[in-house]
Formats: C-alpha cells, sequence, structure tokens
C-alpha cells in the first residue's frame, strides 16, 4: 500500500468499522463460540502467511519465539471465546460496552509487565471505567453472566495486548507475531475441542456461515490487521489509538441497524457507556500530551 496522510485516515475509520463488524458477525454465525474462533484463526493464519509470503521477506523465527506467539495466541482464543459466548448470551452493544474495561486491566497488567510504577490518572480512570459498568450491570441484571464473560474477555485482551507491544518493542516483526498466533491460537482451540469430544461435523460453516466466517477470517482480522499496520506509518499513534475509541460506538449504531429492538438497551444502559467511553477518550488524550511533555 501507498497511501496519502488522508486515504490513510479514511482506511482508518474503514477498519473501525470492519472491527466494529466483528460482533455482529459474532451473533450472525449460528456455530458455537469456540468453532467460531478455531475457523477464525485457521483461516486468518493462511490469509496472514500469504500475505507475509507476498509481501514482506521470510522471517526466521526460534523456536523459543514460536512457542511465545503460541501462549499469546491461546490468550486471544480465550478472549475471542469469550467474547463471542457474551454476545450469544446477550446483545452486541452489552458485551463490547463491557469489553472496554480492557483499560482498568491494561492499567494494572501494563506496570507489571513492562516493570514502570503504576500512574494515578490510569487508576482514577479506570474507576470511572467501573461505575460505568456498575450501572450497566445493575440495571441488565439478565444479562448478568455476558457482562461477566465480556469482563473476562476484556482482562485476557489486556493481557495478550501488553505482552504483544513489548514484543513489537523488542523489534519483533509485527505480521509474524500475528501470524504466529493465530496458528497456536487455532491449535490450543482444536486440542480442547479434541479432548471434550467437541470434533464432529458441526464445527464446520455451513451455508450463510461460509460467508460471515470468510469476512470474519479475511476481511476483519486479515486485512484489518495489515492495513493497520501500513496506516501506522502515515499517521500518528495518538490519532490511531484516539480513532480506534469509536469503535463500540459504531458498533453499537451498526447493531442497532441490523437488529433493531433486539439491541435496544436501557436509558442507564447508556449512561454507563457514555461513563466508560468517556473515561478511555480522555485517558488517551492525557497520554498523548503526557508523551508531547516528556519529548
Amino acid at each position: 500500500m501507498n497511501l496519502s496522510k488522508n486515504n490513510s485516515l479514511i482506511l482508518l475509520h474503514i477498519i473501525i468499522v470492519i472491527w466494529g463488524f466483528t460482533g455482529i458477525l459474532g451473533k450472525l454465525i449460528t456455530l458455537e463460540s469456540y468453532a467460531i474462533v478455531l475457523n477464525r484463526m485457521l483461516l486468518s493464519f493462511i490469509a496472514l502467511f500469504l500475505i507475509k509470503q507476498l509481501f514482506y521477506k521470510s522471517l526466521k523465527n526460534s523456536l523459543k519465539e514460536i512457542l511465545t506467539y503460541g501462549f499469546i495466541g491461546l490468550l486471544i482464543a480465550i478472549h475471542w471465546i469469550s467474547f463471542f459466548e457474551a454476545i450469544k448470551q446477550s446483545t452486541v452493544s452489552l458485551a463490547l460496552i463491557c469489553l472496554s474495561s480492557i483499560s482498568l486491566f491494561t492499567a494494572i497488567i501494563e506496570p507489571l509487565v513492562q516493570g514502570r510504577k503504576v500512574r494515578l490518572y490510569e487508576i482514577m480512570l479506570s474507576l470511572f471505567v467501573i461505575i460505568g459498568i456498575a450501572i450497566v450491570f445493575n440495571y441488565e441484571t439478565m444479562y448478568s453472566t455476558a457482562i461477566i464473560l465480556s469482563i473476562i474477555s476484556a482482562f485476557f485482551a489486556a493481557l495478550f495486548t501488553v505482552f504483544n507491544h513489548k514484543l513489537i518493542n523488542n523489534q519483533h516483526h509485527a505480521l509474524t507475531i500475528t501470524t504466529w498466533e493465530m496458528l497456536g491460537g487455532s491449535i490450543c482451540v482444536a486440542i480442547y475441542m479434541l479432548i471434550n469430544n467437541k470434533i464432529n461435523l458441526s464445527i464446520i460453516p455451513q451455508g450463510s456461515d461460509i460467508i460471515y466466517i470468510l469476512i470474519l477470517s479475511i476481511i476483519c482480522t486479515a486485512f484489518a490487521f495489515y492495513a493497520s499496520i501500513e496506516i501506522m506509518k502515515k499517521i500518528t499513534p495518538f490519532t490511531v489509538n484516539l480513532s480506534v475509541n469509536l469503535e463500540p460506538i459504531y458498533s453499537i449504531i451498526l447493531a442497532i441497524m441490523i437488529f433493531g429492538e433486539e439491541e435496544k438497551m436501557s436509558t442507564q444502559f447508556y449512561i454507563g457507556s457514555l461513563i466508560i467511553i468517556g473515561s478511555i477518550v480522555l485517558n488517551t488524550i492525557i497520554k498523548h500530551y503526557k508523551s508531547i511533555k516528556i519529548k
């Protein structure tokens, strides 16, 4: 890709809409959550491997590195299984809003992994996330299991995000990391399914599920990841992070347009959602100005 800055910004928002469409596909696909994740990770691995072979020089990795990537792939798999299961038990809107609690877990996990001090403002903003989730939980009690699953999903998302960030900072190639992670995750899910006698014809997509799985794997995962690497060559990480915070908003709008009344929640849900999204956006802005001050 050889994009101008303006085209990169347009592509960024297209990618965010694509990512926001992931939850909707999870709702539309009739397969069980673990089967969705197995198909997604396996097909994504194939697509990313082809991209790597076509557009990048072959990158050699040690066995230790491959095992590390595979372990992070397991974390991604748990994150996705929990997320899709939360969607199937509730609504796309609720699962995505609760998934936003990733900022709370990142504020706790990142200092431990990176060996830095805990930032007070991150903890304070995380408290607002907790308040927002508490409001949602209090008024959406019928979806309590889904809320817990979404929070579990957020915890594992924070884990693999922090670990990936550390690997990339240590000059590991981002595309290579993700390619091996997709393979490692799919192997782990396959082993789990084999142990629990879940390997059968029901995990093979049928009918419209074939189209949805292909969109989820190739467009929402492989293409979106590859394109996000390219656009970061043209625009700042701050712009990317601030824009990505719009994903839950895009997703809620798309979900309401597609599923209608099924996605409409209580007024308190939207109040809690605004508190969560507001704290995340504020966190991104504070980080940006602190980085400018340090420079």
